[in-house]
């Protein structure tokens, strides 16, 4: 889900206001159901009593009504006047039937006073219609209290059949509550019945939010962040290769990619500088060597110039002697090619020494603005008219003219070794390309070949001292070492390249364009 943090903190907070709200709102509900139970129950409690009473003062109106009209009837047959008792006793009727005519008059009013609301025991019409005809009842025994021309015993017979009739009605006022009372015991059943199942229902929706609840949180935020904490603790650890997983796609996703990057990047940095170190390391070490054989062949070159002077010197002179004093010896032509080879020989040797003494010159050379495509161009003219090169080709390209400060003899002197060193590797036909380009701030020089190609091996130790594969056997293994230090003190550099072995090679040189970028190189690598 792609939501953010704070979207998803809302939510699962909206899951816990729901699950509150639903609890709240059943055990409101139940509290109220509750009192509206009791407020019923109360009412028609107190309704009972009220309908007993009336119905206990209708029967003891009746036997007073009873009680005179068997006095007067005993009375009235012995004499015409009434006696005291039955005077008594309608007195006693007059106040029993204010007392019921007061009792009627409350009820009535208890019934009104019920809230449409509380009419949870039933409808009252049935109360009201007979307390109604009670009301009507009343007003005829009110009526009849007088005989109003009536004979005694119609009088008394009308009286009776009234109160009889009051009493029925008087009766009937309790049955009504009963039955609603039984009515609403079924439904009072029914009421809580499925309050118990809505409140289980309620309370079991809310433990599954309340698990919900739970449960997102922990997808959402605690194990995302347990993720970080884990991954963070495995990178400090020193594990730069451990990334973290998410696939929450919101801010803890993002933080977790942020430190991945960081990893990658921190990872590219340590091993970019552990590369720097180990080249730099190797460039101390060649330099150490370097300096160590330059010291070597500078002693040396001085012991032993001059012993191949006198030997080159000897072997001459050995030879015009033998020109003059024995011109036909059988020998002669024996010796002389020997004395010939012995002269060679030493010169060969003194051009070693030549080049140790040039490798292992010291100092600033003066450096000058020069024109790189006339010097390349000079140096692959003289090259070309080379006798053992005749059969091999040596082609150039260059945009133009391309000024830096160098000095012009020692970049012939690199020049000249890379293109031998591309020739000698060729067999008859082969062919060398110089390519020379500029960019903004260097200027760069390839010197490619179809020719044996180059081991991992041979890539490695190319520009050390005294290191060669030339397959004529003639190489010192110095000319591509004085190269590389020539290069190297111009604040240039060079690399080689080679797909393996029979697949050519390719030697760039990279050279800054003005003395002022070669100083600030070396101010780079400091």
């Amino acid at each position: 889900m792609r939501l953010a943090i704070r979207h998803k903190i809302a939510f699962l907070v909206a899951l816990l206001i729901i699950a509150f709200l639903a609890l709240t709102i059943v055990s409101v509900q139940g509290v109220y159901a509750y009192r509206g139970l009791a407020r019923s129950i109360s009412q028609r409690a107190a309704e009972l009593p009220a309908s007993m009473q009336l119905a206990q003062q209708v029967s003891d109106l009746r036997l007073i009504a009873s009680l005179s009209r068997q006095l007067s009837e005993d009375i009235r047959g012995a004499t015409n006047e009434e006696p005291l008792e039955v005077g008594l006793l309608r007195q006693q009727f007059d106040i029993k039937l204010t007392e019921v005519t007061n009792t009627v008059s409350e009820y009535e009013a208890q019934l009104e006073s019920v809230e449409p609301a509380d009419h949870s025991l039933g409808d009252f019409h049935r109360e009201r219609e007979k307390l109604a005809e009670i009301q009507t009842s009343l007003r005829l025994i009110q009526e009849l209290r007088a005989p109003a021309g009536l004979p005694p015993n119609l009088h008394s017979q009308m009286l009776a059949e009234e109160l009889e009739k009051l009493q029925q009605q008087s009766r009937e006022l309790p049955g009504f509550l009963h039955a609603r009372m039984s009515d609403f015991a079924n439904s009072v059943r029914t009421q809580y019945r499925a309050w118990i199942v809505l409140t289980w229902a309620s309370s079991g929706a809310a433990m599954l939010l309340l698990i919900a609840l739970v449960s997102i949180s922990w997808m959402w935020i605690f194990r995302p962040l347990r993720a970080v904490i884990r991954g963070s603790r495995e990178v400090a650890a020193g594990d730069f290769e451990y990334r973290i997983r998410l696939n929450t796609h919101d801010e803890m996703a993002h933080l977790a990619n942020a430190l991945n990057d960081m990893t990658e990047r921190f990872q590219t940095i340590r091993d970019d500088l552990d590369e720097q170190v180990r080249q730099r390391t190797k460039e101390v070490v060649f330099s150490e060597r370097m300096a160590s054989v330059g010291f070597l062949a500078a002693g040396v070159a001085h012991e032993i110039n001059n012993p191949l002077a006198s030997i080159a010197l000897c072997a001459e002179s050995v030879e015009d002697q033998l020109d003059t004093g024995f011109p036909a010896a059988p020998e002669a032509d024996e010796i002389r090619r020997y004395l010939k080879m012995i002269g060679e020989e030493a010169f060969r040797c003194k051009g070693i020494t030549e080049r140790l003494l040039d490798f292992s010159r010291m100092g600033d050379i003066e450096r000058h603005e020069c024109d790189l495509t006339e010097l390349v161009e000079s140096v692959i003219g003289m090259v070309r008219h080379l006798g053992k090169y005749r059969q091999k080709e040596v082609h150039f390209q260059a945009p133009g003219p391309i000024i830096a400060e160098v000095s012009a003899q020692e970049f012939r002197q690199v020049v000249l070794n890379l293109v031998t060193n591309g020739l000698d590797s060729l067999d008859c036909g082969g062919r060398v390309l110089v390519e020379l380009s500029r960019s903004a701030e260097y200027a760069r020089l390839v010197v490619s070949d179809n020719g044996c190609g180059m081991t991992e091996h041979v890539k490695r130790h190319l520009f050390e001292p005294f290191f060669t594969r030339r397959r004529d056997g003639q190489g010192t293994g110095l000319g591509l070492a004085i190269t590389y230090g020539i290069v190297r003190d111009h604040g240039g550099d060079i690399t080689p390249h080679s797909d393996g072995p029979g697949t050519g090679s390719r030697l760039t040189v990279t050279l800054p364009l003005t003395q002022s970028n070669h100083e600030q190189r070396h101010r780079t690598a400091a």
